[in-house]
């Protein structure tokens, strides 16, 4: 069956969904949430995929190796009624992840899903209307103008914590900067940099996650 056949979902209860790691996507894409989404794929993707998209960025956000997804309560807190056949909205919204490529159903029917959203091509911005064609324009020459340097380095940084984030350790993080061809010290730095950010970022899910064990009412006796 196709990649995009919507037999391959309807009828099912929960769906399992896995990332789908891009090591340059992950760098320089654009978080579902992100206000580039929100301005320029929202008119491409539609409001539908594009809240399924932030849902489903939350949901391996606070669980990063996946989580099942419970179709019908998906489609309720969308608000694009109630989970049904290969027809529906809520279907559809699914298959429209796979047709942009920000998806992919695999042969076991785990649904890949990417983390971040690759920047507009050429020919998704000419279907944007005037004003936001000026406006996607106009982002990308500001990021023109940051130096090429500097470019690279945010490059470096941005890479190294997608490679904690996919489990790989400091040490092995820089070498694969090295084989990505950028320069050792920059490298190293952005190495310690990443390294820092995703610490604190799992020392803060762990102080969330025992402050919301505290705050748990005491079961009855």
């Amino acid at each position: 069956m196709s990649d995009l056949d919507p037999s391959r979902i309807a009828g099912r209860e929960t769906l399992p969904i896995r990332p789908w790691p891009d090591p340059v996507i992950d760098a320089l894409g654009h978080d579902p949430r992100s206000p580039y989404v929100e301005r320029f794929w929202l008119g491409i993707l539609g409001p539908s995929t594009t809240l399924l998209m932030r849902r489903l960025a939350a949901g391996m956000e606070a669980s990063p190796n996946g989580f099942d997804l419970s179709l019908s309560e998906a489609a309720r807190a969308l608000g694009i009624g109630g989970f049904g056949g290969k027809g529906s909205p809520f279907v559809r919204a699914l298959m429209r992840c796979c047709t942009f490529d920000l998806a992919h159903l695999a042969p076991d029917g785990v649904f890949a899903v990417r983390r971040k959203l690759p920047p507009l091509n050429r020919r998704q911005v000419s279907r944007l209307s005037e004003t936001l064609q000026a406006e996607h324009e106009g982002w990308q020459l500001e990021q023109l103008e940051v130096p090429v340097v500097e470019q690279q380095r945010r490059r470096a940084k941005r890479l190294a914590l997608s490679l904690f984030e996919l489990g790989e350790d400091p040490e092995g993080a820089e070498r694969q900067l090295h084989r990505w061809r950028f320069h050792p010290a920059m490298a190293r730095e952005a190495t310690a940099w990443a390294w820092d950010r995703h610490r604190a970022a799992l020392a803060a899910a762990e102080a969330a996650t025992a402050d919301a064990d505290a705050d748990a009412p005491e079961p009855a006796a």
